[in-house]
C-alpha cells in the first residue's frame, strides 16, 4: 500500500464530493420536486450512487485502489448520461426515447438556459468523476517513480 500525498487525499474527497452532490441533485428532482425518473434516468442512478460508498471508503481508507470501479461506472455513465441527454435533444432520437418506459426518456422536466437539462447535470458529475479520477492516477504514478 502507497502513501497517499495530500493532493491525492483531496482528490478523494473531491470525488466523493461530486459523486455526493448528484446523489444529492437526483433525489432533489424526485422527492422533493416530485419528478418521475425514466429508465435511463434509473441506470444513471445505479451508476453514480455506489461512487458515493466508492469514494468515501476510498477516502476514509486512504487506498485508491479501492476506488478503480468508479473509473469504470463513470466511464459507463458518461455514454449512458450522453445518449440520454441526445434523446432529449435530437430530434431524430426523440421518438425512440417516447417508447423508453412508464416515463418517456425524451420528457425534458428541466432546461435551464435552454440546453441545461437532467441527464446533462448527470454526465457533468461523471465527466468530472472521470477526469479527477484519471489525474489522482496520474498523480499516484508519478509518486511511485
Amino acid at each position: 500500500m502507497a502513501q497517499l500525498t495530500k493532493k491525492a487525499e483531496n482528490l478523494l474527497m473531491l470525488l466523493w464530493a461530486q459523486a455526493f452532490v448528484a446523489l444529492s441533485g437526483s433525489l432533489f428532482y424526485s422527492e422533493i420536486m416530485g419528478y418521475i425518473p425514466c429508465e435511463l434516468c434509473w441506470i444513471q442512478r445505479v451508476l453514480m450512487y455506489p461512487l458515493v460508498v466508492i469514494y468515501g471508503l476510498a477516502a476514509i481508507k486512504k487506498e485508491i485502489s479501492i476506488a478503480l470501479p468508479g473509473l469504470v461506472l463513470s466511464g459507463i455513465g458518461i455514454l449512458v448520461s450522453t445518449y440520454h441527454y441526445l434523446v432529449q435533444k435530437l430530434p431524430a432520437l426523440q421518438e425512440a426515447g417516447g417508447a423508453c418506459g412508464l416515463v418517456p426518456c425524451n420528457v425534458t422536466y428541466v432546461n435551464y438556459f435552454g440546453f441545461i437539462t437532467i441527464p446533462f447535470l448527470a454526465g457533468t458529475a461523471f465527466i468530472i468523476i472521470f477526469v479527477l479520477h484519471l489525474i489522482l492516477l496520474k498523480q499516484q504514478r508519478g509518486t511511485k517513480q
